[in-house]
This record gives structure tokens, sequence and C-alpha cells, in this order.
């Protein structure tokens, strides 16, 4: 699988990452977890992003892939959830790197985010510079943001952030405008949440207060010709190569899906025609489309 550097990090990420928000459901058995996000290695992938967040998650990763750290870029998100702690202060954060470095069972964490919030969080100096005490600490190698729109141009233009996170799909394109080139001139990391635009394509009729409502809006506005790429395909070419993105992270529960989405990345970009023709359709139809959380 094709790697790319992470920004001016230093690290190399895979072309696809692994959102391991799936295995963190107590649904999942632990084989099926291990299983999984150990196929994923095999395959060529090593950005394996977590969250606090997601449940069992961070606890799976350290059980079954403690033993291949250095074959592997952990990132994940916190800021809140600390028992004992108000969420996003300073010792939140602090106390978050503590636990997530137990629950991972590593010295360090790769890549940890600031976990989606608003941005006048964001900009707490307490925050900041806990987060920034912990890369001085060796316990984090890059400070980063997990986000969208103000929020997130905040944290590429500040200096005090090496990596972003965000939504880049073909119905969410404001970023890569707005916001993507000037990650790139700053040197930062970008990973592209959501490539598959929450899959609305699987839903007949408007899915009506699902996560993928909104996404589904916009889908059937642009009316996308596939030609003969199944959406999934066309999705995530598009997504993983888009200029300035290091590395897509797709979730699954399913190995099969996840062999899927390691073959389809690996047909490379799509043609410059048919991206063209995506960009076209969003910024024809964009009725203040903004990024989704």
């Amino acid at each position: 699988m094709q790697s790319r550097s992470f920004g001016s990090t230093g690290l190399v990420v895979s072309v696809l990452g692994f959102g391991a928000g799936h295995i963190g459901g107590g649904e999942m058995s632990e084989d099926h977890a291990g299983t999984l996000i150990n196929r994923a290695v095999d395959r060529g992938v090593n950005l394996i992003d977590t969250a606090r967040g997601y449940g069992l998650s961070e606890e799976r990763v350290g059980r079954h892939l403690s033993w291949r750290r250095h074959e592997i870029v952990l990132s994940t998100k916190g800021g809140y959830g600390v028992p004992g702690c108000a969420d996003w202060t300073g010792e939140c954060i602090t106390r978050g790197v503590e636990d997530a470095l137990g629950r991972m069972r590593t010295d360090w964490i790769d890549i940890f985010h600031l976990h989606s919030c608003p941005i006048h969080v964001l900009q707490r100096e307490d925050l900041l510079r806990a987060l920034e005490d912990a890369v001085r600490a060796g316990k984090v190698r890059v400070a980063a943001y997990s986000g969208d729109e103000a929020p997130l141009g905040w944290a590429i233009a500040s200096g005090r952030f090496r990596s972003v996170e965000t939504s880049v799909n073909l119905c969410d394109q404001r970023v890569i405008a707005e916001h993507l080139p000037a990650a790139g001139v700053r040197g930062l990391g970008v990973i592209a949440k959501r490539p598959l635009a929450n899959a609305p394509w699987r839903f007949g009729e408007r899915p009506v207060g699902h996560y993928a409502e909104v996404y589904w809006e916009r889908w059937r506005a642009m009316g996308i010709d596939p030609g003969e790429l199944s959406w999934d395909e066309l999705a995530l070419r598009f997504a993983a190569y888009c200029p300035g993105v290091s590395s897509a992270i797709v979730g699954t529960a399913s190995v099969e899906n996840l062999e899927r989405d390691v073959a389809l990345v690996e047909r490379g970009p799509l043609p410059d025609e048919v991206v063209r023709a995506i960009r076209e359709a969003f910024q024809r139809k964009d009725q203040g489309w903004v990024g989704q959380i």
C-alpha cells in the first residue's frame, strides 16, 4: 500500500487508515476485534485512529496491537470523560493522555487530538499548554485537532498543532479549497474522516433522523454519475487521493469490507476528468453546506 509523509511531523502513514470506532462496541467479540485490526496491519494499513469516546476501542487496540507497536501509527482523541476531572481543562488533557497510554499499552501516542471542541474551548491556553507539555515529555509526538469549519481554520493558522483530522468526501468538499491548502503550507498532516460520506447510497428514501441524512440530501442534490464505478469506490478514491490528504480512515466491523477498501484504494486516484466533475457538482449545488463534525 502507498505510504505518505504525514506533513512535516516525521511520521509516515498509509494512504488508507483504520477508524477503530467499530471495535469499541461490546457486541463485537474480542476475537473478531483482534482479527480485524491485525488484518488491517497485515494489509499495510499502519494508521490506527481511535478516541476516548469509542467505548472499548483504546483498550482493544492495546490488547491486540501492542505487540506490533513499531509497525503502527497510533492516533487518538480526548479532552473529556476523565473521572474526577472537568471536561476541557488542562488536568483533563494531562490525565486523559496518561489514561490512553495505559489503555493502549504504549509509552507514547503518535497523534493526540483535541476532539471536536468548539473554537472558544480550543483557544483555551490551559488546554493548549497541557497538550504541549505532553509533547515535551515525549508522551505525545504530534499535537492535533479533530474538527471542522471555523475551529479547524483556527487550529491550522494557530501554529499550536502539527496535524488535523476533518471530514473530506463527496458531500463535504468545502474543506478542499478552504483549509487543506493552508494545512499543506504549514506542514500539517491531514487525516480525512468519513471518506465514504456515511454511504448515503444505501438508502432509497431520505433516512430521516439517521446520521447519514444530511449527506443523503447533498448526494441526491449533486446528481453525480458514478459511471462504471461502484459508489464506495468512487467515494473512497476521491477522498484518499484528494490533494492535501495524508490518510483517509475507514471504519468497519467486517473483515470482508476491510479487504475491499484496501483493494479499492490500491487502484489509485480517479481520472482527472472524474474528479473535476465531482468538484463541479458540489460547487454548483452548494447551499451553505458546512463541514459535518
